[in-house]
């Protein structure tokens, strides 16, 4: 992440929330909450939360179970939307590869598309198994590969034949962990010895075109320290526009498979 300012971080938590999460993380939160089991009581620990969808909708679907929710984040201007959202939730700033947490505090650990950008990515999921409480479950989700997903292949080399490949290097990011059979290994690794990969098909849903492209331009690419300029952005509109024909609604809309690995681990340390 680069060195932004409080305010240029809370605008791109922002465009992040209004953009990327109605068409990306409404949907696979609900997945990744049906793999995490909650139950009444379940002290839940989101990492990674961003500004918050998995939280939020932990306390939505458990309305009266006695569930704690804490939701923690590296960056401040997604805490702030986040707590803005959910000012119930217990938000705080911290690093996935050295949470802030007693060992066995936790029922549920959970993580929405962070594990791909981890510094250390063993050092991560270790941290999670370790503040898991003996007989609770941890579920981590990733993306599937760039060329499982139709929709991000086509902008991604929109962005490279209009900005360059450095731009277009930062939309693979969020794709760099689509082999299950590295992932497997990360797990193995990482002492995982229970965990399960498994592959789930969704899709992203975008309103139009436009709004797909500048979920990226204006809701991450700023923490990559990119900016484009208006023809830039015009430009990839109509390259992607050509490319994702088939997924594209009379009405305007996109819709296309957006399929993701889940990492699933029941603690039976005792």
């Amino acid at each position: 992440m680069q060195q932004l300012s409080f305010e240029k971080l809370k605008n791109t938590a922002t465009h992040y929330e209004n953009l990327m999460v109605p068409a990306l993380f409404v949907s696979s939160s609900q997945r990744l909450l049906d793999e995490a089991d909650v139950k009444p009581g379940d002290r839940i620990l989101d990492v990674a939360c961003g500004t918050g969808i998995v939280a939020r909708n932990v306390l939505k679907r458990n309305v009266g179970n006695g569930v704690s929710v804490t939701g923690l984040e590296p960056n401040p201007g997604m805490l702030s939307v986040a707590e803005s959202k959910a000012p119930e939730i217990n938000w705080q700033e911290g690093l996935a590869e050295e949470l802030p947490y007693e060992d066995d505090s936790f029922d549920i650990v959970v993580s929405q598309f962070g594990l791909m950008f981890f510094q250390n990515k063993k050092a991560a999921l270790q941290e999670m198994e370790r503040v898991l409480a003996p007989g609770g479950r941890m579920v981590v989700s990733v993306f599937d590969s760039l060329d499982k997903n139709p929709g991000y292949r086509a902008m991604t080399q929109a962005f490279a034949n209009t900005a360059g490949e450095e731009v277009a290097q930062a939309l693979r990011a969020p794709f760099s962990l689509g082999d299950t059979g590295e992932l497997k290994s990360l797990c193995a690794e990482s002492g995982l010895t229970s965990a399960e990969v498994t592959t789930h098909n969704d899709k992203a849903r975008f309103p139009d075109l436009r709004t797909m492209v500048l979920a990226d331009v204006k809701g991450w690419f700023p923490l990559a320290g990119i900016e484009l300029t208006d023809q830039q952005i015009d430009e990839v509109v109509r390259q992607v526009e050509s490319d994702l024909q088939d997924y594209i609604s009379p009405g305007g809309s996109v819709e296309f498979p957006m399929p993701a690995h889940f990492i699933s681990v029941n603690n039976e340390k005792v």
